[in-house]
């Protein structure tokens, strides 16, 4: 995904502010998600990002809480631990109402609890009176809606808009409407219970008396309707409260489970866990992880693979959705404006008003170059995990198109690489993960012309050819097996000989259009150990330059060095530290046995988990160097929460103990467990394999680390490799 900064670019978001609030509260359940100042107000302020969202319009973009005109003061505001509920706590300042007595600060405390269900937000409202004698007070709430879709929230600016309808009041209801340019009624329905005093078009008015220590009770539900939506069965707030709860509950439950002997490191893992939950849609094809918020709350290709590749170990069927949705939208045609080729996987699926009309590409786009190879090679590592046959047959003709794609599409001039370049200028110019338009350069800072090879996608196609040539051969299809298993040999005697760069002492960042290096030191390189195509006395040099003090910086691994030419520690692409591009580094590192190294990457993300709001690792962070006794500096628009963000943890975890499974024995191995220092004990409950289950104490000792089995359902072996 990328960071919009409009420089000639027309899909950047617009940087032209902070945020409007560092501490925003974000909630999502399925295709609705809302975002919440620390007040549980939406204000336009900042980015505009605040509001209530179903898919990529903002049905709800102001809502305002008064105490007699005058906003409370602020005390404390939490997301629960599950994400399920947002909780705020304020209280009155001094109020000098007219014709009324005057309350003193601090007498009444209001307490606000939301919850998203069923394309809904349900909110309670409770003010109690702690003063010693009776208080007449009026609680107004302002609304607002100005349906514009996520693209316009982002910066893009329209010609022209649909037409916002008359709002319609009755005792308890105001329903606010627009119908947009595609025809589309979009509608936002606030109900109140009780009815207020007073309704206008933008304003509820409720009227309370209360004695001491008595208390009154506010209800407000907001649903977002439109044409193509079925209208959500009317739920009260006690009701959509049990429904969350319970939903999480199971959800939480039915994974297998990761408890330690450091609290602090626990508190990373049950956010990253309960993100993952909050950030993964039930869709028809099962569940699929949204990128991230508030940008990207919508399927991409790339980032849903990689998630699931992260917390495959402990949820396979995680895999399986993102995998089943991908082959469903993989493209069968040829379609320029969308970069659509036959056999592409899907980079990002966009519904709101703008994509409906082709105003913007992403309907469904596909301009990624990555995730078609990565999509094989998520189903190579899905069989491994699960020994599913069956479902891989029933995705088979979905992998052979892909292969398809990446010989007679992803390779535009038959040298053996893959590259990209875009077909119309509305297309993304960079298709990798860095897709900003800086990210790739010659050493002297000049942008590379395409078509670009990248460094990582050659390994990405290596590995999906292997994974490939193993499922072709299990299918019985033993010719394709042995040409692909050639194929990828091939390309990897190839990639040597093209990407090494000895200048510079690593893999070349990419090749131009001309075939010519960028000969640019970066974090790409490190995925060529993660995918396996580096050679092991590469991995040992890529491994020890990526652990340098031009590219550590002690929160983790940045993008580029600081000698690069176009290094800057607060760009998107170019210097800052990703916790996603760090996990698969320190898998790749841990597969070539450099675990030791690994671990220091670990341990870097784990100081910084310390420091992020709630523990929530963000998309990014800034890669300035670490100072004593500071956290890392946060970059201003990452989306928090973001799913590959959340699932590095458990890949760093995985790629530290050398975790990998033969369903077919079926045996959990673990190759050259370590576990750094400040993990003395890892409890993992409810490991599946098969139709085995199994409870795992791990104890580290100074120089290993031992496993004992505290509890084993069914046939399962473990196994400690030497």
């Amino acid at each position: 995904m990328v960071e919009r900064i409009q420089l000639g670019e027309k899909w950047y978001i617009l940087a032209t502010a902070s945020p409007a609030d560092e501490r925003r509260r974000v909630l999502k359940h399925n295709d609705t998600f809302a975002m919440f100042d620390r007040f549980g107000d939406i204000e336009a302020i900042g980015l505009g990002e605040e509001g209530i969202y179903n898919g990529d319009t903002c049905f709800l973009s102001h809502q305002e809480m008064r105490i007699e005109g005058i906003r409370p003061m602020y005390l404390n505001s939490t997301v629960k631990d599950d994400n399920g509920l947002l909780i705020i706590e304020l209280m009155n300042p001094d109020l000098y109402p007219d014709g009324k007595d005057p309350i003193l600060k601090g007498l009444l405390h209001v307490f606000r609890a939301k919850l998203l269900w069923n394309n809904a937000c349900h909110e309670h409202i409770r003010i109690v009176n702690y003063g010693l004698d009776p208080v007449e007070a009026s609680m107004t709430i302002d609304f607002d809606a100005d349906y514009k879709d996520i693209f316009e929230v982002r910066g893009y600016k329209r010609g022209r808009r649909g037409t916002s309808q008359p709002p319609q009041t009755s005792e308890r209801e105001l329903l606010l409407s627009y119908r947009g340019l595609d025809q589309v009624e979009r509608r936002t329905r606030i109900t109140f219970e009780p009815a207020p005093a007073a309704l206008t078009a933008g304003r509820a008015e409720f009227r309370t008396t209360l004695a001491p220590k008595g208390e009154s009770h506010f209800y407000i539900t907001t649903a977002c309707e439109q044409d193509s939506m079925p209208r959500a069965e009317a739920t009260d707030y006690l009701s959509a409260y049990a429904k969350v709860h319970e939903a999480l509950s199971s959800q939480l439950n039915e994974r297998s489970r990761i408890v330690t002997s450091n609290a602090r490191f626990n508190s990373w893992l049950d956010r990253s866990v309960s993100d993952l939950v909050m950030l993964t849609s039930s869709r028809p094809e099962g569940p699929y992880p949204y990128a991230g918020l508030p940008w990207y709350s919508t399927t991409f290709g790339r980032d849903g693979i990689i998630t699931a590749q992260e917390c495959l170990w402990l949820d396979p069927s995680l895999s399986k959705g993102v995998l089943r949705f991908l082959a469903n939208t993989q493209s069968t045609e040829f379609d320029p404006v969308r970069d659509a080729e036959p056999g592409k996987i899907l980079h990002e699926a966009r519904n709101g008003e703008l994509a409906m009309l082709d105003e913007i590409p992403f309907r469904h786009y596909y301009g990624t170059v990555d995730a078609t190879p990565l999509f094989i090679g998520l189903a190579g590592a899905y069989y491994e995990r699960t020994g599913d046959l069956d479902f891989i047959r029933s995705i088979w003709k979905n992998i052979v198109a892909a292969l398809h794609w990446i010989d007679h599409y992803g390779d535009r001039d038959g040298d053996g690489f893959v590259e990209y370049a875009r077909y119309v200028e509305t297309g993304l110019s960079q298709q990798g993960w860095k897709d900003s338009h800086d990210s790739v350069f010659h050493s002297d800072g000049r942008l590379a012309d395409a078509p670009i090879a990248l460094c990582e996608v050659q390994g990405y196609v290596f590995e999906a050819k292997l994974h490939a040539a193993r499922l072709a051969n299990l299918l019985g299809d033993l010719a394709l097996a042995q040409q692909l298993e050639e194929q990828a040999q091939h390309l990897k005697r190839r990639f040597d000989e093209h990407f090494w760069c000895e200048e510079i002492g690593t893999y070349a960042i990419a090749l131009d259009g001309d075939k010519k290096q960028c000969a640019v030191p970066s974090s790409n390189a490190g995925h060529a150990l993660w995918s396996g195509i580096a050679t092991p006395e590469r991995a040992g040099r890529v491994t020890a330059q990526l652990l340098s003090d031009d590219f550590y910086c002690g929160w983790g691994i940045r993008t580029i060095p600081r000698q690069a030419a176009r290094y800057n520690p607060m760009a998107y692409h170019n210097g800052s530290v990703w916790p996603h591009d760090n996990a698969m580094i320190a898998a790749g590192m841990a597969r070539y046995g450099f675990t030791s190294q690994a671990m220091r990457v670990f341990s870097a993300l784990t100081d910084a988990s310390l420091y992020v709001d709630q523990h929530r690792m963000p998309e990014l962070f800034c890669g300035f160097d670490r100072r004593p006794e500071e956290g890392p500096t946060l970059y201003p628009v990452a989306c928090s929460p973001q799913a590959w963000a959340a699932g590095s943890v458990f890949y760093l975890l995985q790629a530290c103990l050398g975790l990998s499974f033969d369903p077919s024995r079926p045996e959990i191995r673990f190759r050259h467990p370590r576990l750094p220092g400040y993990l003395e004990k890892v409890e993992i409950r409810d490991l599946k394999i098969g139709q085995a289950t199994v409870d795992l104490m791990l104890q580290r000792y100074p120089n290993n680390v031992g496993i004992n089995i505290i509890r084993k359902e069914g046939n399962a072996e473990v196994v400690i490799v030497a």
